[in-house]
């Protein structure tokens, strides 16, 4: 209830995410386009019949979830000394208010995923004065533990309390499903979400679901009393930091893929449907962005935009809105410089596009040119577009992660697997290595790449003509 009424006293609208909510309107307002238009109902129909892409769009779903919660943000309330309360400075988001046990347990400095002692020794000071040289116990990570118990016993019991809790959760959302299926009975009903006679294969989605119920609710009884991935140099929670870096890995991929869009299709479709000086122009714009190092490009325009940030900081606002403006910047140059080889590619086809028969006779028979691009060639080209707006996605999630390994990506301040494995570079040359950071950004990244290329596929195959026709 309090962070209801912290949320709608205090609210916070960042740059990134305005864009956000308005990916997620324009998302909903075309699938409620497409449910009217039977040419977009069929191949969106194939997709959700699919098996893969049922189970990628159910891990997609979870990882636009999380990223939906850390887009919310509110000033929270504080008390102070005398029981007053005013705003705090401080801006946080839905999940920094649900992982707030993770957000606020941090320890001294590194230790290991699950682990009860620091992963270095130190001087410890004894009771009896006595000083010793040891790894001292953690101040949150397994501080429930009495003197004697087994860590091994209690992470089992942990666990299993997380698979009970995803059997139930699996078990209502089942039946939720069921209460509109035609049999009789209610085990009927549910064994009947498992039929593979379904037009949609729910108990594909509903075993995805269960899996992914395992791993959440399992990583939550665990996380509240263990760090799951340890902790860094400053004792923050890894996991907590991976999570975190969620948002900023889908702002970097669809904001950016979206900027670049609208002048890759523009510019590719004018380019190979008028030829003439409109190629002409088109190749020679698209020439010269190329020739440019892209590298350079962003650094210079990263500096200027610290420069004016650091200039004008009284307007801007504080660490999370310059933060913020940073990353939006970033996705404004990566837009600018990444449309060109989708631009080639829709110049390519529409070259071939143009000199089909039904395009030349609309041609002969007068009809407007914005008529034929529309109704006969970006449909053909949409499969093309589609699977290029979902590799640009991933190229430009791992983009983030080499930019700011080189200290040009996000602001360091802005959680992200970038500013992970930068962070690593040094973790990975010590001695015992400190492994966990980048493994933990490399497995949440992978797994969010993976499942778009592979949901990529199955667009593709939806959308593409020529594959309707020969099957």
């Amino acid at each position: 209830m309090n962070t209801l009424i912290e949320l709608v006293q205090n609210p916070v609208l960042l740059w990134t995410d305005g864009f956000l909510f308005l990916l997620l309107f324009t998302v909903f307002s075309f699938a409620f386009y497409a449910r009217q238009h039977p040419h977009l109902r069929r191949p969106w129909g194939y997709v959700i019949r699919n098996k893969l892409a049922v189970i990628m769009l159910s891990i997609l779903s979870i990882y636009l979830s999380i990223g939906f919660l850390d887009s919310v943000h509110f000033h929270p309330l504080e008390k102070k000394q005398d029981d007053s309360t005013v705003v705090s400075s401080q801006v946080l988001s839905l999940l920094d208010r649900i992982l707030t046990p993770l957000r606020t347990h941090g320890e001294k400095t590194y230790s290991a995923p699950l682990a009860s002692h620091l992963f270095t020794k130190e001087n410890i000071v004894l009771d009896n004065g006595q000083q010793i040289r040891d790894y001292p116990p953690l101040k949150y990570g397994a501080s429930h533990l009495k003197e004697g118990e087994s860590k091994t016993l209690d992470l089992m019991q942990l666990i299993l309390i997380g698979i009970l809790k995803a059997c139930l959760f699996f078990i209502l959302i089942g039946f939720l499903l069921s209460l509109k299926r035609p049999e009789k009975t209610l085990k009927s009903r549910f064994l009947g979400l498992f039929s593979k006679q379904n037009d949609i294969p729910i108990g594909i989605f509903l075993w995805s679901l269960l899996g992914i119920a395992f791993f959440i609710f399992i990583s939550a009884e665990i996380a509240v009393k263990y760090h799951l991935f340890g902790t860094d140099k400053v004792g923050e929670d890894v996991f907590y930091q991976t999570i975190k870096s969620i948002r900023t890995g889908l702002i970097i991929g669809t904001l950016t893929t979206l900027m670049m869009l609208p002048l890759a299709i523009l510019l590719g479709i004018m380019a190979g449907y008028f030829k003439g000086w409109v190629d002409d122009v088109i190749q020679y714009i698209y020439t010269t962005i190329n020739s440019i190092p892209h590298v350079l490009l962003i650094a210079a325009t990263i500096l200027m935009m610290q420069v004016y940030i650091s200039n004008h900081e009284a307007d801007i606002g504080g660490l999370v809105e310059r933060a913020d403006l940073r990353l939006l910047f970033l996705c404004l140059i990566l837009g600018l410089t990444s449309w060109t080889g989708l631009c080639r590619l829709l110049r390519g086809e529409t070259f071939k596009l143009r000199e089909l028969e039904y395009v030349q006779a609309s041609h002969a028979f007068g009809v407007n040119h914005f008529v034929i691009i529309s109704r006969h060639i970006f449909p053909n080209v949409l499969h093309i577009v589609l699977i290029a707006l979902v590799l640009d996605f991933s190229g430009l999630v791992l983009a983030e992660a080499v930019l700011s390994y080189i200290n040009i990506g996000v602001d360091p301040t802005t959680a992200s697997w970038g500013n992970m494995i930068n962070s690593a570079r040094l973790e990975m040359a010590r001695e015992p290595v400190v492994w966990w950071s980048l493994t933990a950004a490399f497995i949440f990244m992978f797994i969010l790449v993976l499942a778009a290329n592979l949901l990529a596929d199955v667009v593709r195959d939806a959308f593409d003509p020529r594959i309707k026709c020969t099957t």
